[in-house]
């Protein structure tokens, strides 16, 4: 038989970084879809724990805005405090083929879609990496600023996902070590 040859579309957990993005008390509460947003965010942040993905976060001008909420602050490494809206200088990444590791996709996540996701985006973009949104763990205080951020992000070639579809995503196939531990995860048995 053949070796697979699996889709270059379709993202490895071993290629992946995650960035958390702003996930602050102060800025979540205008956000209507909040509950919702910290559940699909904290499947997201256990997952790529499970499989292994280094984990990012910031913090946009936590003096004002104050700090990352519990529920996820428990999920990731100390967050990096940041006043430019694009979390890629506080990071402080290197280009994508100037890394040690194999890693040159990077999952975004967090608030706002419109404001510190779409321009960490599209810094990640220059620097040479291949970028994830999970748009059911992305949002902003108006829809229309949301969709359009989205809309804007995806005509220049970033992929648009959701957490459920990136997770069985890295796991590849039903005999990953951690596919059951996934599996859990996503209907809620874990």
């Amino acid at each position: 038989m053949p070796e697979y040859l699996r889709s270059p579309q379709l993202a490895r957990a071993s290629e992946c970084l995650v960035i958390a993005v702003d996930l602050q008390d102060k800025l979540l509460a205008g956000m209507s879809d909040r509950e919702e947003l910290i559940a699909r965010s904290r499947l997201l942040l256990r997952g790529a724990r499970t499989l292994e993905i280094p984990l990012l976060a910031t913090e946009q001008y936590p003096q004002g805005l104050g700090s990352t909420t519990e529920s996820i602050a428990e999920l990731i490494p100390e967050p990096v405090a940041k006043k430019r809206f694009s979390s890629v200088e506080a990071l402080d990444l290197p280009c994508a083929g100037e890394r040690d590791d194999d890693r040159f996709r990077v999952i975004v996540f967090g608030i706002e879609a419109h404001v510190c996701i779409l321009q960490t985006v599209f810094d990640l973009q220059s620097l040479g990496y291949e970028v994830i949104v999970p748009v059911d763990a992305v949002t902003s205080r108006n829809r229309i600023d949301r969709d359009t951020a989205l809309q804007r992000m995806q005509s220049t070639g970033v992929t648009l996902t959701t957490v459920e579809t990136l997770l069985f995503e890295c796991c590849e196939t039903a005999e990953h070590p951690n596919f059951k531990t996934i599996s859990r995860m996503i209907t809620g048995r874990e």
